[in-house]
């Protein structure tokens, strides 16, 4: 078989003639043809469609196909000039990628390392670096389009600024050189990017968040300036999805001459949807005008391995970095000993970064967190007797359940109701909406306990929650110690009830939950800010020393560990992401090596708070050696609640039995 690829630049097609029925007949080749390059078969040729942005790379496909199938093929004139071109930018690319590698293997030039650290001395004045830190931003300055995998704590943020900063101070004319930064990330992180600009520079950012709050009028004049752009503002801060809204004006933005922006993916594993997920589309769509490309997360591929996908896409739009298709990573995700794993990781290698939980002990001396053991509640005599009624009931109904059938919603919503019940027996009064509503859940479940629901309305007259009790006793052995305390709630009722108890016991506490709003430029100065709370919390003389969180709101983004080193868990749920994400709040880079950081975990007795307990000590154990052990973490399941569903319902069924087979 013998064809030949000619190019139709007139019409950015690739022509395909001679013997092209054998082409045709080969079912993998037909459908790569025509599923992945959308290629039209006629009747003597096979016309493929290109982009300019695209030529390359449809060329190089081609190419490699041919060669997989043992294809004797030739190219025009026309298409070698192009190959040629090309083949010299690709050996450059892998020049260039190779450098990279190398220095996060801290095989580096001195005299630039040495030039770049005394750049970052020169101008982050108040902020020093680590040297794991530093060797990290030396990384992100080379190559520019970078992705950083590092746990939750390890100064992400810094390093960013860092590279920024060398870059910034390079000659306007320099073709590296970069004088604007984009931030798209979830509201909770505009406050922390805004601090840590002030903690890393010593002066208050020139900034400006364009959030919901923020007229449509007003984000057309910032991202369209008519003025010069001195005098824009030097940090956007975004959500992902207002970029969705404002695509076409970003991209004026980015296109905007003299405008040399580096945009950064916060929380980057929002875009890993492959399935035509808007935000991904969005922040594709913007990848080929950024200056600098920077994509952050600590979860970067929970899923499988084509969670990675965009993120390479992104920082490298015109690259096929990884040289696997959507549907190879898809296959290689279920197969955990596919050899072509090791060529993936190889192949993301020169553009990632990681920092582990253990670089951070080692090398930044961050010290263990103290894991006390688990406070066991015994509950009031009226809790007692509604949770063992509803336990009873909901245990008999999953045991009688047929496997195939778990997946149900209701399955889901009674198990809800038994965390309630276990933790706070006035959460009972209300249907389960609120819950999946307050976690962007749709469902109308509501579950009527007919038969002791008169109990259940009375019970907020007849005893105060055990764990409240339980609750109010350490937080005054903490603070009467002089410090202060977070405490975790998984629902939202049970936060407010709690600051109404504690204010009645005396004890000021202020609340970290969804319906608290971001600050934004206008907000007036009476209203309570998730900012102003945060801040307030860090001053030494702060007027509370009690803050109550939902994970679900505020687990990512936020950092409390300059202020807090103490944090109680109230209620749980079995999401491991969660539960390891709110520890890291107060556990970060910047600790002293002496500091004691502590965790406290508060369980009703006898009720399927051990089981969660039980299987988060297990789960965080497993994500962590996975977290520690692989260049870049891919869990077997996410681990969290709606996927790990099977086994933790077993886990509940097994104690259960357990229990009541003991009290017999």
């Amino acid at each position: 078989m013998l064809i030949t690829i000619n190019i139709l630049e007139d019409l950015q097609q690739f022509e395909i003639t001679g013997e092209i029925h054998g082409l045709q007949s080969n079912r993998r080749i037909n459908s790569f043809l025509v599923d992945f390059l959308n290629a039209h078969f006629g009747h003597d040729s096979i016309l493929v469609p290109y982009k300019v942005s695209s030529q390359n790379q449809i060329l190089n496909n081609l190419q490699q196909l041919f060669k997989q199938y043992s294809i004797k093929h030739h190219f025009t004139t026309k298409v070698q000039n192009v190959l040629s071109e090309f083949l010299l930018n690709e050996y450059n690319f892998e020049f260039f990628s190779n450098e990279a590698k190398n220095i996060w293997e801290n095989k580096i030039n001195i005299q630039d390392f040495k030039d770049f650290s005394e750049c970052i001395k020169k101008h982050l004045p108040t902020r020093t670096l680590y040297y794991l830190q530093l060797l990290a931003s030396f990384h992100l300055a080379f190559s520019q389009n970078a992705c950083n995998f590092s746990v939750p704590g390890s100064g992400k943020t810094s390093i960013v600024f860092a590279a920024y900063s060398f870059l910034k101070n390079l000659a306007s004319n320099n073709v590296r050189h970069v004088n604007k930064l984009l931030v798209i990330g979830p509201l909770s992180s505009f406050a922390p990017w805004e601090m840590e600009y002030e903690k890393c520079f010593g002066e208050k950012p020139s900034s400006k968040r364009l959030s919901g709050g923020v007229s449509k009028e007003e984000r057309e004049y910032i991202l369209n300036p008519v003025s010069s752009i001195d005098e824009s503002p030097e940090l956007l801060l975004m959500s992902y999805q207002t970029l969705c809204n404002e695509i076409e004006n970003v991209k004026n933005y980015l296109n905007k001459k003299g405008n040399n922006v580096m945009v950064i993916l916060d929380e980057a594993h929002k875009i890993k949807n492959t399935d035509g997920g808007v935000w991904a589309q969005a922040a594709l769509n913007i990848a080929p005008f950024c200056k600098a490309r920077v994509v952050l997360t600590g979860t970067p591929m929970p899923n499988g391995y084509e969670d990675l996908y965009n993120l390479y896409k992104f920082i490298w739009p015109d690259k096929d970095i990884l040289k696997f298709h959507l549907f190879q990573l898809r296959d290689m995700t279920n197969n955990r000993f596919d050899p072509r794993v090791k060529n993936l990781i190889n192949n993301a290698s020169s553009f990632f970064i990681r920092i582990t939980k253990k670089n951070l002990k080692e090398q930044f001396g961050l010290p263990s967190p103290i894991e006390n053991p688990p406070i066991t509640v015994p509950m009031g005599l009226n809790q007692r007797k509604i949770y063992d009624f509803i336990e009873n009931k909901y245990l008999s109904y999953f045991q009688n359940t047929q496997e195939n059938q778990w997946s149900s919603t209701l399955l889901k919503a009674r198990i809800i109701r038994l965390l309630q019940a276990s933790s706070n027996i006035n959460l009972l009064k209300n249907p389960l909406d609120n819950y999946f509503n307050e976690n962007e859940i749709g469902n109308q479940v509501f579950i009527d306990d007919r038969e002791i629901l008169k109990n259940i309305l009375e019970y907020s007259q007849s005893e105060i929650p055990a764990k409240f009790l339980a609750t109010l006793s350490l937080i005054k052995k903490i603070i009467n110690n002089n410090q202060k305390v977070i405490i975790w709630t998984t629902f939202i009722q049970t936060a407010k009830e709690l600051k109404t108890f504690l204010a009645y016991n005396n004890i000021q506490s202020e609340l970290l939950i969804g319906e608290i709003p971001v600050e934004i430029d206008d907000t007036i100065e009476s209203v309570i800010t998730r900012e102003k709370i945060i801040k307030e919390f860090h001053n030494p003389s702060s007027k509370f020393k009690v803050i109550i969180a939902n994970p679900f709101a505020v687990s990512e983004s936020i950092s409390l560990h300059m202020a807090c080193h103490n944090a109680i868990y109230l209620e749980r749920t079995f999401n491991a992401s969660q539960f390891i994400q709110s520890k890291d709040r107060i556990h970060r880079v910047g600790l002293n090596i002496d500091d004691k950081i502590n965790y406290y975990y508060l369980l009703a007795e006898n009720s399927i708070e051990q089981t969660v307990h039980d299987r988060l000590i297990y789960k965080e154990k497993r994500m962590l050696e996975i977290i520690e052990n692989q260049p870049i973490p891919l869990f077997e399941k996410n681990m969290d609640y709606d996927v790990d569903f099977e086994s933790d319902l077993k886990a509940i069924i097994r104690d259960y039995v357990r229990k009541t087979t003991r009290i017999q």
